[in-house]
């Protein structure tokens, strides 16, 4: 039994997409198995009941932290109507307080993206972003310094842009409004990618909504907690064009293992059904 463990360049979601696919056919051929980790595109639900400081610390840290370059990184923040504007001041506020620099001194929270050409694809994205009627609200731009050191970035836009759909690998939160959890679910479950996702309600009916067959189509479905951190030691992996396959938690063996099922007859009979003398 085959198996490959790709983790690919996130600095191109549909790109890192097609080479999965080719990474798939290749490896089927040969009846292989894949475990592929391709993009995310992780969404947070608040919802107007939320814990709102709670969930504030959570999108900070979930979409500042690691300069924004973890496949669980927040990217898409969707905000109940009845909270949005309170919710995002509060948010505007911290993010203008993170501190930007090396990540090693202690109380940096922004340390720099990994390569010159990841500073230059942020900035081609804001450009795109822009075009496509994205509103910035903080952050937007390259910090002229030594190293790949850019704003963090909260930018207010539709679900429907194009821009929306991609990954775009670095400290850039798309922020949207809705009104219905099932509104929200949509909007969750709209872009290609399927890792991570999460979720802030008190209400018990719209958790149990939320991870149920008619909520989240990720692979990682969290509940007051971040789209980041918590997957330590569960079934980790996602869902579409995030790949497939789990590692990691309890079903990680079969990526890497070849079962098979054994029957033992300790003695000397054989029984059948059939009404056969054999003598």
């Amino acid at each position: 039994m085959e198996s490959i463990w790709a983790t690919l360049s996130k600095e191109g979601g549909a790109g890192g997409a097609m080479v999965g696919l080719m990474i798939q056919q290749t490896v089927n051929e040969r009846f292989g198995k894949c475990l592929l980790e391709l993009s995310g595109n992780n969404a947070i639900i608040v919802m107007d009941d939320a814990d709102i400081q709670l969930a504030v610390r959570s999108v900070l840290f979930a979409a500042v932290g690691t300069a924004g370059q973890r496949c669980t990184t927040c990217r898409r923040l969707l905000l109940h109507e009845g909270i949005y504007q309170t919710f995002l001041d509060q948010l505007i506020s911290v993010y203008k307080q993170v501190k930007i620099g090396d990540p090693l001194e202690k109380g940096t929270l922004l340390g720099p993206l990994h390569t010159p050409v990841s500073k230059e694809n942020f900035l081609k994205g804001i450009e795109v972003i822009k075009s496509q009627g994205g509103k910035i609200l903080t952050g937007g731009f390259a910090i002229e310094s030594v190293g790949n050191f850019v704003q963090p970035t909260i930018v207010e836009i539709s679900p429907d842009t194009e821009v929306v759909k991609e990954e775009l690998f670095g400290p850039v939160l798309y922020v949207m409004k809705f009104q219905t959890l099932k509104e929200a679910i949509e909007i969750n479950n709209s872009v290609p990618q399927g890792l991570s996702s999460s979720i802030f309600t008190r209400r018990p009916e719209v958790i149990f909504k939320w991870i149920g067959p008619l909520g989240s189509d990720c692979g990682i479905v969290n509940v007051n907690i971040p789209t980041n951190g918590a997957e330590i030691g569960g079934a980790f992996g996602g869902e579409k064009a995030t790949g497939g396959g789990r590692e990691a938690g309890s079903d990680s063996w079969k990526q890497y293992m070849r079962r098979s099922t054994c029957t033992i007859n300790y003695g000397t009979e054989l029984p059948l059904a059939q009404g056969i003398n054999f003598g």
